[in-house]
C-alpha cells in the first residue's frame, strides 16, 4: 500500500488531510484553504450589508468569529465544497431524500467524505478496492465490498454526516496500479494514539530490561565491589587455614597410632629376644629412630598450634617471629602419655576454630 497517498493527522488540519487523501496528492495547504474561507466570509458580509450596514443584525455579524475557519485549523463544509469545485467535483448528502430516490448502490460510487463534529476523513475506491483514508489512522485501511454498506451505516448510526463526491477525480498512480492488482491486508492499521502508547510501552519495557541487565552485570563477578572481594579473600584464607589444620591433625593421629603399634611390637620383641638376638637389636634400633621422628613432629605441631593460638589472642603480635621452642619452653611430649597428647591437640584445635569464628563475628 505504499503507492496510496495518506496524510496523517497534524493539529486540527483534518479538512486539509481529507481533501489531499481524496485527490491523492498535496493539492491543498492551510494557506489556500484559509484564503477560500476568507472569501466565503466576505461574501457573507456583503449579503448581510444589503440589509443595511447600520442594522443591528449587521453589527452583530461583524462581532462574531468566522464560521468557515478558526485558529485551530478547522474548516467548514463550505470551504471543502468550494475547494472541490476547482476540480469540477460536488458534494451530495448521502442520506438526503434526493440521493436516496436514485437508489444507487454505494459500491458503484467512487468516494465519500465523512464528518463528525469537527473531524473530516475520506473513503475512496482505488482500482477495484475500497480504502478508509482516515488521517487518524497509521495507514490506509482496506474495506471489502461486502463490508462497505455496513461501514457507512455504522458511521451514520454514530452521528456522522456522509457526503457523496460526484465528478471525475484526477488520475493518480495508486488507482492505475490497483486496477491491475489486488492487495491483501494482514494487519489493520491502528489509531495514531494507540501506536504512540504502544511505542511508549515498548520503550518502558526496553528501559526495564536494560536496568535488569545492568543489575545482573553488577553481580556476574566482573562488577564485584572491592569490599565484597576483600571479604571473599578473607573467607578463602580462613578456609585454607582450617584445611591445613585438619591435615596436620590427621597426620598427628596417624603418628600416634603408629607409635602405639610400635610399643606393642616392642613388647613382643622383648619376649622373643632370647631366641633372636640379632633381629631384636635391629628392631629396637628402628623403633628408637621412629619414635624420635614422631617426637620431633609432635613438638613442631604443638609449637605451631601454640603460635596460632597466641596470634588470635594478640593480633598486634602477628608479625613478631616466634619459634616453637620458645613458645613451648619444654617438650610437651616428655611427661605426657599418647592419649593425653591426642586430647590436648584436639582441645587446642577446637579452641583455635572458636577463636577464629569469634574474630570473624567481631569484624
Amino acid at each position: 500500500m505504499e503507492a496510496i497517498f495518506h496524510e496523517r493527522q497534524e493539529g486540527s488540519l483534518c479538512a486539509q488531510h481529507c481533501l489531499n487523501n481524496l485527490l491523492q496528492g498535496e493539492y491543498f495547504s492551510p494557506v489556500e484553504l484559509s484564503s477560500i474561507a476568507q472569501q466565503l466570509d466576505e461574501e457573507e458580509r456583503m449579503r448581510m450589508a444589503e440589509g443595511g450596514v447600520s442594522s443591528e443584525e449587521y453589527r452583530t455579524f461583524l462581532q462574531q468569529p468566522s464560521g468557515n475557519m478558526d485558529d485551530s485549523g478547522f474548516f467548514s463544509i463550505q470551504v471543502i465544497s468550494n475547494a472541490l469545485k476547482v476540480w469540477g467535483l460536488e458534494l451530495i448528502l448521502f442520506n438526503s431524500p434526493e440521493y436516496q430516490r436514485l437508489g444507487i448502490d454505494p459500491i458503484n460510487e467512487r468516494s465519500f467524505i465523512c464528518n463528525y463534529k469537527e473531524h473530516w476523513f475520506t473513503v475512496r475506491k482505488l482500482g477495484k478496492q475500497w480504502f478508509n483514508l482516515n488521517s487518524l489512522l497509521t495507514g490506509p485501511e482496506l474495506i471489502s465490498d461486502t463490508y462497505l454498506a455496513l461501514f457507512l451505516a455504522q458511521l451514520q448510526q454514530e452521528g456522522y454526516s456522509i457526503f457523496v463526491v460526484k465528478g471525475d477525480l484526477p488520475d493518480c498512480e495508486a488507482d492505475q496500479l490497483l486496477q491491475m492488482i489486488r492487495v491483501q491486508q494482514m494487519q489493520r492499521p491502528k489509531l495514531i494514539g494507540e501506536e504512540t502508547l504502544q511505542s511508549r510501552d515498548q520503550r518502558v519495557q526496553k528501559t526495564d530490561l536494560e536496568q535488569a541487565l545492568d543489575v545482573n552485570h553488577a553481580f556476574d563477578g566482573t562488577g564485584m565491589l572491592d569490599e565484597d572481594e576483600e571479604n571473599f579473600q578473607k573467607a578463602l584464607a580462613l578456609s585454607r587455614q582450617e584445611i591445613d589444620m585438619e591435615d596436620e591433625e590427621a597426620d598427628l593421629r596417624r603418628a600416634i597410632q603408629l607409635s602405639m603399634q610400635g610399643g606393642q611390637r616392642s613388647g613382643f620383641s622383648d619376649s622373643c629376644m632370647q631366641n633372636t638376638p640379632r633381629l631384636s637389636a635391629t628392631t629396637n634400633q628402628s623403633e628408637s629412630l621412629t619414635s624420635e621422628e614422631l617426637r620431633r613432629r609432635r613438638q613442631a605441631y604443638f609449637g605451631k598450634q601454640q603460635q596460632m593460638h597466641q596470634q588470635l589472642q594478640n593480633p598486634e603480635l602477628h608479625d613478631v617471629p616466634t619459634t616453637s621452642s620458645n613458645a613451648l619452653g619444654t617438650d610437651p611430649g616428655g611427661d605426657m602419655s599418647e592419649e593425653d597428647m591426642l586430647q590436648a591437640a584436639m582441645n587446642m584445635s577446637l579452641e583455635t576454630v572458636r577463636n577464629s569464628l569469634n574474630a570473624e563475628e567481631k569484624k
